[in-house]
């Protein structure tokens, strides 16, 4: 292939990246926002839903439904509550009897993260197993074919981020949120808001997101005990590049995060690409410690 047709290769697998990354960044940045705590085990929730979607799948198939379509819509579904019962506990059981303390929370969900990682690694094993996709399409491209379930996940995910965005701007669970992220004594003091069950509420659907973003590329890589820290390394760039709080600069982040990654993997080395987005965020806590969009502290 010419170089056009390469470019295009890379610029659909770096779309790929960054629709599955926003949404797990977004999660991240989601709890970070609101309960100002850096969460460790993020990339172990998204774990649960790779893992979550390969069980459900699979006892689908036992109780004997063959079609993969309805076995991703079950795992689509029922992995992301999975996962948001297990964060859900964690907030209850270890987050709020610390009161949310940064640096006491940042040791409990590294604890976290090894308790889920070694407890998967018991019951679900040490192997990679796949899950099937929900429909075998092939575009083609002229040059190349591509997977159409790969547009189907960017486009999904695009939908889902715009969906949240609404949600955070137009509803009054968005509001609640948002108040409690910009003044926490004071939502709580004149808006009459229960912060912690915001936390608990936020800290839950930051594991979903996670999840969801897990379901929808697990038949593109395979479930594996430890697939969580990938996501977890490169979401944490997008966060602080993007801004910490920062809902735009999430997004923007991903974008550029995942297209770069993409382009640099396909024509260079995917080592260089990580190598690229680290150096980007030491750029960035050099010149704009807050990140692109997020705002200076005062």
């Amino acid at each position: 292939m010419e170089f056009g047709p390469y470019l295009l290769l890379a610029t659909l697998e770096g779309l790929l990246m960054a629709a599955v990354l926003a949404l797990t960044a977004l999660g991240l940045s989601l709890v970070f926002g609101v309960l100002r705590i850096v969460n460790v085990a993020h990339g172990e929730f998204y774990m649960l839903g790779a893992v979550s979607a390969w069980w459900i799948a699979s006892l689908v198939a036992e109780i004997g439904i063959s079609s993969p379509a309805v076995a991703f819509v079950a795992a689509l579904l029922l992995a992301p509550p999975l996962a948001g019962a297990v964060a859900f506990a964690a907030e209850r059981l270890i987050l709020r009897r610390l009161d949310y303390r940064p640096e006491p929370t940042i040791v409990a969900t590294i604890g976290l993260l090894y308790m889920i990682q070694q407890g998967v690694l018991t019951l679900y094993g040490p192997d990679a197993r796949p899950v099937r996709a929900p429909f075998d399409l092939r575009l083609d491209l002229y040059w190349f074919g591509w997977s159409g379930y790969k547009l189907a996940v960017i486009v999904f995910a695009a939908v889902l981020l715009l969906v949240a965005r609404w949600v955070l701007v137009n509803t009054r669970a968005g509001l609640v949120m948002r108040a409690t992220e910009i003044d926490t004594e004071m939502a709580r003091a004149v808006g009459g808001i229960d912060t912690r069950r915001v936390y608990a509420a936020v800290f839950t659907l930051g594991a979903m997101l996670a999840a969801v973003a897990a379901v929808l590329i697990v038949p593109i890589q395979q479930a594996h005990y430890l697939m969580g820290l990938d996501p977890l390394l490169l979401s944490f760039v997008v966060v602080i590049v993007g801004g910490l709080g920062s809902l735009r600069g999430t997004l923007v982040a991903a974008l550029l995060i995942g297209l770069s990654d993409g382009i640099v993997s396909v024509f260079f080395a995917p080592t260089l690409a990580k190598i690229l987005a680290t150096l980007l965020v030491a750029l960035v806590l050099i010149f704009r410690p807050q990140g692109l969009f997020g705002e200076r502290s005062r």
